[in-house]
């Protein structure tokens, strides 16, 4: 149950920075570096929730 509700964070942490990824690219003077970095932690918070469902239960 733990890895389940370890996920079900992950998924939650990853849909909060993309409504911050999307507000950030709204505004007119997003920053580059701030959307890439809000890329990056999204891309890591995917692959993290892609290998824990890949573990043996």
């Amino acid at each position: 149950m733990a890895v389940e509700a370890r996920i079900a964070e992950l998924e939650q942490r990853h849909a909060k920075l993309e409504k911050d990824l999307i507000s950030e690219i709204g505004h007119p003077s997003s920053d580059d570096l701030s959307i890439t970095t809000l890329k990056r932690q999204k891309l890591r918070l995917k692959e993290e929730m892609e290998r824990l469902r890949k573990e043996p239960a």
